[in-house]
C-alpha cells in the first residue's frame, strides 16, 4: 500500500518520511528525511521571483547601462536571460523528478562522480553564504538615506537586527519562510508593475510633460557605451541580478506536490522574469541618459537609484522615500532566502558524509537547527566587514557572487546531458519523466555556448589592461587613481578566477582522498528520493479550474 495515501491536499504536515519504500522506485533518500512539505505553488513561484528581483536589479542597473549603454545593457540581460530560460528547464526536469535539498548540486554523484557534487554543493553553499554580507552591507547604505549627515547611529546596528529576525523566522519552519517570501515578493512585484506602467506613461511624454521616446538611444555614448568591453563588463553584474532564479530547484524538496508546481514554477517564473527585466531596462534606458552622473549610482543609495529618477521625472515626489523602503524589504527578503539556501546546502553536505554528521539534525518543524547557527555565525561576520565600508564590500561581493552563479549554471547543464544520457542507457523513455523540459539537446547547446561565452569573456576581462603605477613623481591624483584601479583589477580578478581555482582544489582534493570514480551510466541511481504523488495529488494535477482560477492561479 503506498504511504501516500490518505494525505489529503488540505492537511497541514507533509512528511518525507511517509515517502519510504514505495517498491523500488519509491526509496526515500537520506538527506530528504525530517524536512516538511509545506511549501505551495504560490510560495514556490514568488520564492523564485523574491529570491531574483533585489538589489541586483534596483540598485546596480543603472551602473550596467552606464557602463554598456541602454542596447548593451538590454542585450546582456538578454543573452543572459535566455541562458538562464535552458539552465532553468533542466532544474526543473531533474528536480521534479528527484526533489533533493541539495537540488542540482546533489546530481553529479548520482550521474557523474561523487567529487563533483561534492565541490558543486560546497560552492553554491559559499556563493549563498556570502550573499548574506552583501545583502547586509546593502542594509547598512539604505539606511544611511533616512539618517542626517552628522548621525552617529552604529552602522551594524540594523544588520543585526535583521539577523536575529532571520533566526526567528527561519526557526519557524519552512512554511513561514514560504509565507513572509510570498508577500514580500508581492510589494516587490507590485513595485516592478508600477515602474513599468509609470515608464511607458513617462517616455510617451503623459506624466513629466517630457516626450523621452528613443532619444536616449541617439545620445554619443548610446546605445552601446564602450563596444564590446563595455558590454563584457556588466556580465557579471547581470549575473548577480538574475541569481536566485535557480532556487526551484532548492525548494521542490519541501514542496507539497513537486510534479505540479516545480514545472508551474520554472514556466511562470521565468515569464515574469524575462518581461521585468527586459521592459525594465529598456525604459529605463530609453528614459536616462547614458551620460546622466547618477545613472552610475555610486554610492549605492535608493535617491539615486535609476527606478527613483524615473519615478521623480513622472512628478512623484516621494519616490526616493517608497523606493528605499521597497529596496530595504528587498534586502531583507533576499537575506532570508539565503539563510534558507545555506541551511539546506549544509543540511544536504551533512547528510551525504560531505561534512559533520551532526549538522544534518532537524527539529519537530523541518529546521536544521546546526546549519542555521553555523550561518548564523558566519551572517554575524558580515558585521565586522561593515567597519571596512559597505561598498567596497558590496562591490567585491558581487564579482564573486557573480562568477560562481555562472560556474553554477553551465554545471548544471552539463549534468543534465549527463542525466538524459543515463536516462536512455538504462533503457527508460522520456515520456517516463515527469516533466520533460522544452528546447533538449538544442536549447542546451545553445545555453552552453552562451554560458561557456559568458565565462571566457569576464576571465578576458580581468587580466587585460593592468593598471600602471604612475612612478615616484606622480600627482596625488594620479595615485589616488591608480590605487582605485588596481583594487577594481585585484577585484576582477578574485571574482573571475576564485570560483574555478577553488572548485578544483575541492575537486581533486576529495578525489584524491575518497578515491572516487566516475558513476557508469548503467549503474547511475535515479530512483532513490523519487516522489511518489498520491491518488490526491493525481486528481489535483488533472483537476479543471474555470478560466478565472487560472487567471488568479497564474498572476498570485
Amino acid at each position: 500500500m503506498s504511504k501516500y495515501e490518505d494525505h489529503d491536499m488540505t492537511h497541514e504536515k507533509y512528511e518525507i518520511d511517509h515517502m519510504e519504500d514505495v517498491g523500488e522506485q519509491g526509496v526515500v533518500a537520506e538527506e530528504q528525511r525530517g524536512l516538511k512539505r509545506d511549501l505551495r505553488l504560490r510560495h514556490m513561484v514568488m520564492i523564485a521571483v523574491s529570491g531574483t528581483i533585489g538589489t541586483g536589479l534596483f540598485l546596480t542597473s543603472g551602473s550596467t547601462i552606464a557602463t554598456a549603454g541602454p542596447g548593451g545593457a538590454l542585450l546582456a540581460y538578454g543573452i543572459v536571460g535566455l541562458w538562464l530560460v535552458f539552465v532553468c528547464q533542466a532544474i526543473g526536469e531533474v528536480a521534479t523528478l528527484l526533489p533533493l535539498p541539495g537540488a542540482f548540486n546533489a546530481w553529479g554523484a548520482r550521474v557523474f562522480d561523487e567529487a563533483f557534487s561534492f565541490q558543486m554543493t560546497w560552492m553554491y553553499f559559499i556563493n549563498w553564504a556570502l550573499t548574506i554580507p552583501a545583502e547586509l552591507s546593502a542594509s547598512a547604505i539604505i539606511i544611511d538615506y533616512w539618517l542626517p549627515a552628522d548621525s552617529k547611529f552604529p552602522s551594524w546596528i540594523v544588520p543585526l537586527i535583521i539577523i536575529i529576525v532571520m533566526v526567528f523566522i527561519n526557526m519557524a519552519g519552512v512554511k513561514a519562510y514560504g509565507e513572509l517570501e510570498y508577500w514580500f515578493s508581492i510589494l516587490k512585484v507590485l513595485t516592478i508593475i508600477m515602474f513599468i506602467i509609470c515608464g511607458i506613461l513617462v517616455d510617451a511624454g503623459v506624466l513629466g510633460n517630457v516626450k523621452y521616446g528613443m532619444d536616449a538611444w541617439h545620445v554619443q555614448g548610446a546605445p552601446f557605451n564602450g563596444g564590446f568591453l563595455g558590454f563584457i563588463t556588466t556580465l557579471v553584474s547581470v549575473g548577480y541580478a538574475y541569481g536566485g532564479t535557480e532556487l526551484t530547484g532548492v525548494t521542490a524538496a519541501e514542496s507539497r506536490n513537486p510534479h505540479k508546481h516545480v514545472p508551474k514554477a520554472v514556466n511562470t517564473v521565468l515569464l515574469r522574469i524575462a518581461f521585468f527585466y527586459i521592459v525594465s531596462i529598456f525604459l529605463l534606458g530609453s528614459i536616462i541618459r547614458v551620460d546622466d552622473p547618477l545613472l552610475v549610482n555610486s554610492n549605492g543609495s535608493a535617491a539615486n537609484a535609476p527606478f527613483t529618477i524615473v519615478f521623480a521625472k513622472a512628478g512623484i515626489n516621494a519616490a526616493a522615500n517608497y523606493m528605499n523602503a521597497v529596496v530595504f524589504t528587498s534586502v531583507f527578503s533576499a537575506t532570508n532566502s539565503d539563510f534558507y539556501v545555506s541551511t539546506r546546502m549544509l543540511l544536504s553536505l551533512s547528510r551525504n558524509g560531505w561534512a559533520p554528521e551532526r549538522i544534518g539534525y532537524t527539529n519537530s518543524r523541518g529546521v536544521p537547527v546546526y546549519a542555521l547557527a553555523i550561518v548564523t555565525a558566519f551572517a554575524c561576520l558580515s558585521l565586522i566587514t561593515i567597519f571596512v565600508g559597505s561598498g567596497v564590500v558590496f562591490n567585491w561581493l558581487v564579482s564573486i557572487i557573480g562568477s560562481i552563479i555562472f560556474q553554477s549554471w553551465i554545471l548544471i547543464l552539463l549534468l543534465h546531458f549527463r542525466f538524459r544520457y543515463c536516462w536512455k542507457k538504462q533503457g527508460r523513455a522520456v515520456n517516463d519523466l515527469p516533466y520533460v523540459s522544452w528546447g533538449y539537446p538544442y536549447g542546451n547547446i545553445l545555453a552552453t555556448i552562451i554560458g561557456v561565452g559568458c565565462i571566457i569573456a569576464t576571465c578576458y576581462l580581468s587580466v587585460i589592461n593592468p593598471p600602471q603605477n604612475p612612478g615616484a613623481g606622480a600627482t596625488a591624483a594620479e595615485v589616488t587613481a591608480y590605487n582605485q584601479a588596481r583594487d577594481s583589477y585585484a577585484q576582477g580578478l578574485l571574482g573571475a578566477w576564485f570560483p574555478w581555482a577553488f572548485s578544483l582544489v575541492l575537486f581533486v582534493g576529495f578525489k584524491y582522498v575518497k578515491k572516487t570514480k566516475m558513476v557508469r551510466a548503467e549503474d547511475a541511481d535515479l530512483d532513490t528520493g523519487r516522489f511518489i504523488p498520491t491518488e490526491s495529488d493525481k486528481k489535483d494535477m488533472t483537476a479543471p479550474h474555470p478560466l478565472w482560477k487560472r487567471i488568479i492561479s497564474f498572476l498570485v
